[in-house]
Protein backbone atom coordinates (compact mmCIF):
# COMPACT_ATOMS: atom_id res chain seq x y z
CA UNK A 1 0.00 0.00 0.00
CA UNK A 2 1.67 3.23 -1.55
CA UNK A 3 1.61 6.75 0.71
CA UNK A 4 -0.97 8.05 -1.32
CA UNK A 5 -3.72 5.12 -0.87
CA UNK A 6 -3.04 5.23 3.15
CA UNK A 7 -3.09 9.21 2.81
CA UNK A 8 -6.66 8.96 1.33
CA UNK A 9 -8.09 6.79 3.53
CA UNK A 10 -6.87 8.84 6.48
CA UNK A 11 -8.29 11.73 4.60
CA UNK A 12 -12.05 9.79 4.36
CA UNK A 13 -11.86 9.30 7.82
CA UNK A 14 -12.09 12.76 8.23
CA UNK A 15 -14.43 13.33 5.48
CA UNK A 16 -16.20 16.73 6.14
CA UNK A 17 -13.27 18.59 7.49
CA UNK A 18 -11.16 17.22 4.23
CA UNK A 19 -13.38 18.40 2.01
CA UNK A 20 -14.44 21.58 3.51
CA UNK A 21 -10.39 22.03 3.71
CA UNK A 22 -9.90 21.31 0.18
CA UNK A 23 -13.14 23.21 -0.80
CA UNK A 24 -11.27 26.97 0.16
CA UNK A 25 -8.69 25.94 -1.66
CA UNK A 26 -10.93 25.25 -4.99
CA UNK A 27 -12.39 28.57 -4.53
CA UNK A 28 -9.26 31.00 -4.86
CA UNK A 29 -8.25 28.76 -7.88
CA UNK A 30 -11.63 28.94 -9.02
CA UNK A 31 -11.73 32.66 -8.79
CA UNK A 32 -8.40 32.70 -10.40
CA UNK A 33 -9.75 30.93 -12.98
CA UNK A 34 -12.35 33.44 -13.93
CA UNK A 35 -10.59 35.97 -13.86
CA UNK A 36 -8.06 35.09 -15.97
CA UNK A 37 -10.74 33.87 -18.17
CA UNK A 38 -12.14 37.03 -18.78
CA UNK A 39 -9.02 39.32 -18.79
CA UNK A 40 -8.09 36.69 -21.57
CA UNK A 41 -11.03 37.75 -23.57
CA UNK A 42 -10.62 41.14 -23.10
CA UNK A 43 -6.91 40.93 -23.43
CA UNK A 44 -8.04 39.26 -27.43
CA UNK A 45 -10.46 41.80 -27.91
CA UNK A 46 -8.32 45.23 -27.69
CA UNK A 47 -4.91 43.61 -28.71
CA UNK A 48 -6.26 42.36 -31.61
CA UNK A 49 -4.73 41.52 -33.84
CA UNK A 50 -8.12 42.13 -33.97
CA UNK A 51 -8.05 44.74 -36.98
CA UNK A 52 -6.45 43.86 -40.23
CA UNK A 53 -5.38 47.35 -41.29
CA UNK A 54 -2.09 49.25 -40.89
CA UNK A 55 -2.90 52.37 -39.77
CA UNK A 56 -6.16 54.71 -39.08
CA UNK A 57 -6.11 57.97 -40.40
CA UNK A 58 -8.06 60.75 -38.41
CA UNK A 59 -7.42 64.72 -37.58
CA UNK A 60 -4.62 65.47 -35.04
CA UNK A 61 -5.44 64.70 -31.44
CA UNK A 62 -5.59 61.35 -28.82
CA UNK A 63 -4.26 58.74 -30.61
CA UNK A 64 -6.59 56.59 -28.25
CA UNK A 65 -9.41 57.99 -28.89
CA UNK A 66 -8.90 57.63 -32.62
CA UNK A 67 -8.71 53.78 -31.99
CA UNK A 68 -11.25 53.70 -29.31
CA UNK A 69 -13.41 56.02 -31.70
CA UNK A 70 -12.88 54.14 -35.36
CA UNK A 71 -12.41 50.80 -34.23
CA UNK A 72 -14.31 50.14 -30.70
CA UNK A 73 -16.62 52.93 -31.27
CA UNK A 74 -16.83 53.69 -27.42
CA UNK A 75 -15.68 57.27 -27.86
CA UNK A 76 -17.22 60.03 -29.80
CA UNK A 77 -14.53 61.05 -32.82
CA UNK A 78 -12.02 63.59 -32.55
CA UNK A 79 -13.11 66.17 -35.44
CA UNK A 80 -13.72 65.37 -39.59
CA UNK A 81 -11.42 64.51 -42.27
CA UNK A 82 -12.02 66.65 -45.76
CA UNK A 83 -13.04 63.75 -48.03
CA UNK A 84 -10.46 64.82 -50.85
CA UNK A 85 -8.16 63.73 -48.61
CA UNK A 86 -9.01 60.69 -48.61
CA UNK A 87 -8.98 60.38 -52.47
CA UNK A 88 -5.20 62.19 -52.10
CA UNK A 89 -4.57 59.19 -49.68
CA UNK A 90 -6.00 56.38 -52.31
CA UNK A 91 -3.27 58.03 -54.69
CA UNK A 92 -0.31 57.12 -53.04
CA UNK A 93 1.98 54.54 -53.97
CA UNK A 94 2.15 52.95 -50.86
CA UNK A 95 -1.50 52.53 -49.67
CA UNK A 96 -2.99 49.49 -51.31
CA UNK A 97 -6.80 50.31 -49.43
CA UNK A 98 -8.44 53.34 -47.98
CA UNK A 99 -11.40 52.78 -46.48
CA UNK A 100 -13.49 55.87 -45.32
CA UNK A 101 -15.44 55.56 -42.27
CA UNK A 102 -18.37 58.70 -41.53
CA UNK A 103 -19.63 58.65 -38.07
CA UNK A 104 -23.06 60.94 -36.40
CA UNK A 105 -25.89 59.17 -35.73
CA UNK A 106 -27.28 55.77 -33.67
CA UNK A 107 -30.29 53.76 -34.55
CA UNK A 108 -33.63 54.74 -32.78
CA UNK A 109 -34.08 51.36 -31.23
CA UNK A 110 -30.95 50.76 -29.13
CA UNK A 111 -29.33 53.58 -29.90
CA UNK A 112 -26.45 51.17 -32.04
CA UNK A 113 -24.18 53.48 -34.03
CA UNK A 114 -24.80 54.34 -37.10
CA UNK A 115 -21.51 54.35 -40.10
CA UNK A 116 -21.20 55.72 -43.43
CA UNK A 117 -18.30 53.35 -45.63
CA UNK A 118 -17.94 51.62 -48.73
CA UNK A 119 -18.25 47.63 -49.79
CA UNK A 120 -15.00 47.73 -49.43
CA UNK A 121 -15.19 46.96 -45.87
CA UNK A 122 -16.41 44.22 -45.77
CA UNK A 123 -14.21 43.01 -48.90
CA UNK A 124 -11.03 43.29 -46.37
CA UNK A 125 -10.69 41.58 -43.19
CA UNK A 126 -12.02 42.39 -40.29
CA UNK A 127 -9.10 40.46 -38.32
CA UNK A 128 -5.99 38.85 -39.47
CA UNK A 129 -7.05 35.78 -41.07
CA UNK A 130 -10.96 36.52 -40.41
CA UNK A 131 -13.30 37.48 -43.12
CA UNK A 132 -16.61 39.02 -42.71
CA UNK A 133 -19.81 36.26 -42.99
CA UNK A 134 -22.27 37.93 -44.79
CA UNK A 135 -25.96 36.78 -44.77
CA UNK A 136 -27.35 39.35 -47.43
CA UNK A 137 -26.69 40.84 -50.58
CA UNK A 138 -24.00 44.09 -50.41
CA UNK A 139 -25.23 47.62 -49.84
CA UNK A 140 -25.68 49.74 -53.40
CA UNK A 141 -28.85 51.12 -52.80
CA UNK A 142 -28.81 54.75 -50.06
CA UNK A 143 -31.01 53.15 -47.79
CA UNK A 144 -29.12 49.97 -47.81
CA UNK A 145 -27.97 48.99 -44.55
CA UNK A 146 -25.89 46.31 -42.97
CA UNK A 147 -26.38 45.09 -39.40
CA UNK A 148 -24.03 43.48 -37.11
CA UNK A 149 -24.78 40.22 -35.17
CA UNK A 150 -26.02 41.95 -31.86
CA UNK A 151 -27.83 44.66 -33.48
CA UNK A 152 -29.59 41.83 -35.10
CA UNK A 153 -30.56 40.02 -31.72
CA UNK A 154 -31.21 42.80 -29.61
CA UNK A 155 -33.88 44.66 -32.16
CA UNK A 156 -34.84 41.35 -33.47
CA UNK A 157 -34.35 43.24 -37.30
CA UNK A 158 -33.47 40.24 -40.25
CA UNK A 159 -33.39 41.11 -43.74
CA UNK A 160 -36.20 43.39 -45.15
CA UNK A 161 -36.45 45.07 -41.16
CA UNK A 162 -36.77 48.55 -41.69
CA UNK A 163 -36.18 51.55 -39.29
CA UNK A 164 -35.12 54.98 -38.31
CA UNK A 165 -32.72 56.48 -37.09
CA UNK A 166 -31.27 59.47 -34.80
CA UNK A 167 -29.43 62.44 -35.65
CA UNK A 168 -26.28 63.15 -33.80
CA UNK A 169 -26.90 60.77 -30.87
CA UNK A 170 -29.79 59.37 -28.41
CA UNK A 171 -29.71 62.57 -26.48
CA UNK A 172 -30.34 65.32 -29.88
CA UNK A 173 -34.21 63.62 -30.58
CA UNK A 174 -34.05 64.63 -34.54
CA UNK A 175 -35.14 61.51 -35.59
CA UNK A 176 -34.33 61.11 -39.29
CA UNK A 177 -37.33 60.64 -41.96
CA UNK A 178 -36.07 58.02 -44.01
CA UNK A 179 -36.56 54.75 -43.32
CA UNK A 180 -33.52 52.37 -44.07
CA UNK A 181 -33.71 48.97 -44.65
CA UNK A 182 -31.55 45.53 -43.93
CA UNK A 183 -30.09 44.12 -46.89
CA UNK A 184 -28.02 41.40 -44.85
CA UNK A 185 -26.31 40.76 -41.33
CA UNK A 186 -23.21 39.83 -40.05
CA UNK A 187 -22.09 36.69 -38.39
CA UNK A 188 -20.63 37.62 -35.30
CA UNK A 189 -17.23 38.86 -34.93
CA UNK A 190 -16.93 38.92 -31.61
CA UNK A 191 -15.78 42.74 -32.41
CA UNK A 192 -17.48 46.80 -32.39
CA UNK A 193 -19.15 45.41 -36.21
CA UNK A 194 -21.35 42.97 -33.90
CA UNK A 195 -23.23 46.20 -32.39
CA UNK A 196 -22.49 48.35 -35.11
CA UNK A 197 -25.16 49.19 -38.45
CA UNK A 198 -23.39 50.03 -41.88
CA UNK A 199 -24.91 52.43 -44.52
CA UNK A 200 -23.89 52.96 -47.64
CA UNK A 201 -21.41 56.20 -47.83
CA UNK A 202 -23.39 58.02 -50.32
CA UNK A 203 -26.80 57.37 -48.33
CA UNK A 204 -25.33 58.94 -45.12
CA UNK A 205 -24.24 61.53 -47.09
CA UNK A 206 -27.83 62.08 -48.35
CA UNK A 207 -28.91 62.53 -45.32
CA UNK A 208 -30.43 66.13 -43.95
CA UNK A 209 -28.26 67.93 -41.49
CA UNK A 210 -24.95 65.60 -42.56
CA UNK A 211 -23.78 68.77 -45.05
CA UNK A 212 -22.07 71.76 -42.99
CA UNK A 213 -22.20 75.35 -44.65
CA UNK A 214 -20.35 76.31 -47.08
CA UNK A 215 -18.48 78.94 -44.78
CA UNK A 216 -17.22 76.46 -42.29
CA UNK A 217 -16.47 74.27 -45.15
CA UNK A 218 -14.40 76.70 -46.80
CA UNK A 219 -12.87 78.11 -43.70
CA UNK A 220 -11.92 74.15 -42.84
CA UNK A 221 -10.44 73.54 -46.26
CA UNK A 222 -8.05 76.70 -45.82
CA UNK A 223 -6.77 75.44 -42.50
CA UNK A 224 -6.49 71.58 -43.69
CA UNK A 225 -4.35 72.75 -46.90
CA UNK A 226 -3.01 75.86 -45.89
CA UNK A 227 0.53 74.47 -46.43
CA UNK A 228 -0.79 73.11 -50.38
CA UNK A 229 -2.03 75.43 -52.34
CA UNK A 230 -2.56 73.48 -55.30
CA UNK A 231 -5.10 71.43 -53.50
CA UNK A 232 -6.90 74.20 -51.63
CA UNK A 233 -7.38 76.24 -55.16
CA UNK A 234 -8.86 72.50 -56.39
CA UNK A 235 -11.50 72.23 -53.73
CA UNK A 236 -12.42 76.20 -53.83
CA UNK A 237 -13.21 75.57 -57.47
CA UNK A 238 -15.47 72.78 -56.95
CA UNK A 239 -17.18 75.06 -53.61
CA UNK A 240 -17.95 77.88 -55.73
CA UNK A 241 -19.32 75.53 -58.63
CA UNK A 242 -21.53 74.35 -55.87
CA UNK A 243 -22.66 77.64 -54.68
CA UNK A 244 -23.49 78.71 -58.75
CA UNK A 245 -25.67 75.24 -58.63
CA UNK A 246 -27.15 76.24 -55.06
CA UNK A 247 -28.13 79.55 -56.28
CA UNK A 248 -29.68 78.56 -59.39
CA UNK A 249 -32.00 76.05 -57.83
CA UNK A 250 -33.14 78.16 -55.33
CA UNK A 251 -33.45 80.93 -57.75
CA UNK A 252 -36.03 78.50 -59.58
CA UNK A 253 -37.74 77.65 -56.44
CA UNK A 254 -36.63 73.49 -56.55
CA UNK A 255 -36.02 72.31 -53.12
CA UNK A 256 -32.53 71.50 -52.86
CA UNK A 257 -32.00 70.08 -49.63
CA UNK A 258 -31.43 66.60 -50.32
CA UNK A 259 -29.65 66.78 -53.96
CA UNK A 260 -27.03 65.26 -52.51
CA UNK A 261 -25.35 64.58 -56.02
CA UNK A 262 -25.03 68.09 -56.69
CA UNK A 263 -22.66 68.12 -53.30
CA UNK A 264 -18.96 67.92 -54.56
CA UNK A 265 -16.25 66.38 -52.91
CA UNK A 266 -14.99 69.01 -51.32
CA UNK A 267 -18.21 69.68 -49.53
CA UNK A 268 -18.05 65.74 -48.22
CA UNK A 269 -16.15 64.82 -45.05
CA UNK A 270 -15.18 61.41 -43.54
CA UNK A 271 -14.72 60.96 -39.59
CA UNK A 272 -11.92 58.25 -39.90
CA UNK A 273 -9.92 56.34 -42.90
CA UNK A 274 -9.01 52.80 -42.38
CA UNK A 275 -5.29 52.16 -44.10
CA UNK A 276 -3.59 49.15 -45.94
CA UNK A 277 -0.50 49.35 -46.90
CA UNK A 278 1.84 46.88 -49.38
CA UNK A 279 2.64 43.88 -47.29
CA UNK A 280 5.68 43.14 -49.13
CA UNK A 281 7.38 46.45 -47.65
CA UNK A 282 6.22 46.64 -43.89
CA UNK A 283 7.86 50.12 -43.65
CA UNK A 284 5.46 51.68 -46.26
CA UNK A 285 3.48 52.34 -43.03
CA UNK A 286 5.89 53.85 -41.16
CA UNK A 287 7.23 56.38 -43.46
CA UNK A 288 3.32 57.32 -44.18
CA UNK A 289 3.08 57.81 -40.48
CA UNK A 290 5.43 59.97 -40.19
CA UNK A 291 5.20 61.72 -42.99
CA UNK A 292 1.54 62.69 -41.58
CA UNK A 293 2.38 63.56 -38.18
CA UNK A 294 4.70 66.02 -40.29
CA UNK A 295 1.76 68.05 -42.09
CA UNK A 296 -1.57 68.94 -43.07
CA UNK A 297 -3.91 68.73 -39.88
CA UNK A 298 -4.19 64.82 -39.43
CA UNK A 299 -2.14 62.11 -37.99
CA UNK A 300 -1.83 58.50 -38.67
CA UNK A 301 -2.05 55.80 -35.69
CA UNK A 302 -1.04 52.43 -35.36
CA UNK A 303 -4.36 50.74 -33.53
CA UNK A 304 -2.65 48.24 -31.91
CA UNK A 305 0.24 50.26 -30.10
CA UNK A 306 -2.23 52.78 -27.82
CA UNK A 307 -4.14 49.81 -27.47
CA UNK A 308 -1.63 47.98 -25.79
CA UNK A 309 -0.85 50.43 -23.46
CA UNK A 310 -4.14 50.90 -22.31
CA UNK A 311 -4.11 46.84 -21.36
CA UNK A 312 -0.48 46.75 -20.10
CA UNK A 313 -1.29 50.24 -18.04
CA UNK A 314 -4.29 49.79 -16.70
CA UNK A 315 -6.18 46.23 -17.33
CA UNK A 316 -3.30 44.61 -17.04
CA UNK A 317 -2.81 46.22 -13.70
CA UNK A 318 -6.19 45.39 -12.56
CA UNK A 319 -5.54 41.83 -13.89
CA UNK A 320 -2.51 41.60 -11.95
CA UNK A 321 -4.71 43.45 -8.67
CA UNK A 322 -6.84 40.61 -9.33
CA UNK A 323 -4.90 37.32 -9.58
CA UNK A 324 -2.86 38.67 -6.73
CA UNK A 325 -6.04 38.79 -4.55
CA UNK A 326 -6.87 35.48 -5.21
CA UNK A 327 -3.19 33.99 -4.86
CA UNK A 328 -3.60 35.10 -1.43
CA UNK A 329 -7.10 33.55 -1.22
CA UNK A 330 -5.08 30.39 -2.13
CA UNK A 331 -2.58 31.62 0.26
CA UNK A 332 -5.38 31.87 3.23
CA UNK A 333 -6.63 28.17 2.36
CA UNK A 334 -3.11 26.84 2.46
CA UNK A 335 -2.76 27.97 6.05
CA UNK A 336 -6.25 26.90 6.82
CA UNK A 337 -4.71 22.92 5.86
CA UNK A 338 -1.61 23.92 8.25
CA UNK A 339 -4.05 24.29 10.90
CA UNK A 340 -6.61 21.24 10.00
CA UNK A 341 -3.35 18.77 9.73
CA UNK A 342 -1.53 19.90 12.63
CA UNK A 343 -4.48 20.27 15.11
CA UNK A 344 -5.28 16.80 14.15
CA UNK A 345 -2.06 15.58 15.06
CA UNK A 346 -2.97 15.36 18.88
CA UNK A 347 -5.80 12.89 17.66
CA UNK A 348 -3.52 11.38 15.79
CA UNK A 349 -0.27 10.42 18.09
CA UNK A 350 -1.82 6.87 19.25
CA UNK A 351 -2.92 6.24 15.49
CA UNK A 352 1.10 7.16 14.49
CA UNK A 353 2.13 5.07 17.79
CA UNK A 354 0.79 2.13 15.77
CA UNK A 355 1.76 2.38 12.57
CA UNK A 356 5.65 2.96 13.88
CA UNK A 357 4.95 -0.41 16.12
CA UNK A 358 3.67 -2.44 13.09
CA UNK A 359 7.03 -1.62 11.86
CA UNK A 360 6.44 2.21 9.46
CA UNK A 361 9.58 4.15 9.75
CA UNK A 362 9.60 8.04 10.66
CA UNK A 363 9.90 8.76 7.21
CA UNK A 364 7.21 7.27 6.02
CA UNK A 365 5.20 8.11 8.76
CA UNK A 366 6.63 12.07 7.40
CA UNK A 367 5.62 10.90 3.34
CA UNK A 368 2.31 9.85 4.72
CA UNK A 369 1.39 13.70 6.13
CA UNK A 370 2.97 15.56 3.17
CA UNK A 371 0.73 13.14 0.64
CA UNK A 372 -2.69 14.15 2.81
CA UNK A 373 -1.47 18.26 2.44
CA UNK A 374 -0.99 17.22 -1.58
CA UNK A 375 -3.96 15.11 -1.96
CA UNK A 376 -5.90 18.75 -0.41
CA UNK A 377 -4.10 21.13 -2.34
CA UNK A 378 -4.26 19.37 -5.23
CA UNK A 379 -7.48 18.26 -5.02
CA UNK A 380 -8.95 21.15 -4.01
CA UNK A 381 -6.92 22.57 -6.53
CA UNK A 382 -8.38 20.65 -9.86
CA UNK A 383 -11.96 20.74 -8.20
CA UNK A 384 -12.13 24.15 -8.18
CA UNK A 385 -10.03 24.49 -11.72
CA UNK A 386 -12.96 22.25 -13.04
CA UNK A 387 -15.62 24.64 -11.49
CA UNK A 388 -14.21 27.65 -13.07
CA UNK A 389 -13.94 26.84 -16.14
CA UNK A 390 -17.94 25.29 -15.77
CA UNK A 391 -19.02 28.31 -14.56
CA UNK A 392 -17.30 30.14 -17.35
CA UNK A 393 -19.13 27.51 -20.36
CA UNK A 394 -22.60 28.38 -18.27
CA UNK A 395 -22.05 31.90 -18.08
CA UNK A 396 -20.25 32.49 -21.61
CA UNK A 397 -23.08 32.99 -23.82
CA UNK A 398 -24.68 35.75 -21.71
CA UNK A 399 -21.33 37.42 -21.07
CA UNK A 400 -21.44 37.47 -25.26
CA UNK A 401 -24.46 39.16 -25.05
CA UNK A 402 -23.50 41.77 -22.59
CA UNK A 403 -19.99 42.49 -23.77
CA UNK A 404 -19.75 41.07 -27.23
CA UNK A 405 -16.87 39.52 -26.50
CA UNK A 406 -15.88 35.76 -28.23
CA UNK A 407 -15.20 34.37 -24.96
CA UNK A 408 -13.55 30.59 -25.36
CA UNK A 409 -13.84 29.46 -21.46
CA UNK A 410 -11.91 26.31 -22.07
CA UNK A 411 -9.35 28.57 -23.12
CA UNK A 412 -6.27 27.79 -20.80
CA UNK A 413 -4.04 30.98 -20.22
CA UNK A 414 -0.19 30.32 -19.54
CA UNK A 415 -0.85 31.66 -15.58
CA UNK A 416 -3.00 28.35 -15.38
CA UNK A 417 0.15 26.17 -16.34
CA UNK A 418 1.94 27.33 -12.92
CA UNK A 419 -0.84 26.91 -10.74
CA UNK A 420 -0.78 23.12 -10.22
CA UNK A 421 3.16 23.04 -9.63
CA UNK A 422 2.66 26.15 -7.10
CA UNK A 423 -0.13 23.79 -5.12
CA UNK A 424 2.77 21.40 -4.77
CA UNK A 425 4.96 23.68 -3.38
CA UNK A 426 2.24 24.81 -0.95
CA UNK A 427 1.74 21.36 0.33
CA UNK A 428 5.25 20.82 0.90
CA UNK A 429 5.41 24.09 2.73
CA UNK A 430 1.80 23.72 5.08
CA UNK A 431 2.17 20.14 5.22
CA UNK A 432 5.84 20.29 6.56
CA UNK A 433 5.61 21.26 10.23
CA UNK A 434 2.72 18.75 10.67
CA UNK A 435 4.94 16.21 9.54
CA UNK A 436 7.88 17.09 11.52
CA UNK A 437 5.44 16.83 14.13
CA UNK A 438 4.66 13.33 13.39
CA UNK A 439 8.09 12.54 12.66
CA UNK A 440 9.18 13.35 16.28
CA UNK A 441 6.35 11.42 17.49
CA UNK A 442 7.72 9.13 20.29
CA UNK A 443 5.88 5.28 20.08
CA UNK A 444 6.00 4.57 23.78
CA UNK A 445 3.98 7.80 24.50
CA UNK A 446 1.90 7.70 22.03
CA UNK A 447 0.94 4.42 22.58
CA UNK A 448 0.42 4.77 26.49
CA UNK A 449 -1.59 7.73 25.86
Amino acid sequence: MNLFTIAWKSLKQRFLSSLLTALSIGLGVMLMVLVLVMFGAVDSAFTQRSIAYDLIVGPKGSDLQLVLSAVYRMQPPIENLPYLYLEQLKNDRRVISAVPLAFGDVTQEGSFPIIGTIPEYFENEYMPGHAFRIRGKRINGQLDTIIGYEVARQNGWDIGSTFTIVHGGAESGHVHDEKFVVVAVLAPTGTANDRTVFLNLEGFYALAGHSKPVKEVEQRLRDFYAADPERLATAMEQIEAFKKIEAEEAGAGHDHAHHHHTTPDAMKEVTAILIRTRPDTPFDAFSLAAELQKGYQAMAVNPVKPIQKLVTGLLGNIQKALVALTAIIILVSGVGIFVSIYNSMSDRRREIGIMRALGAGRMHVFGIILAESTLLCIGGGLLGWIIGHSLAVASAPWLIRQTGLLINPWAVNPWEATLFPVLVGLAALVGFLPAMTAYRTNVADALSS
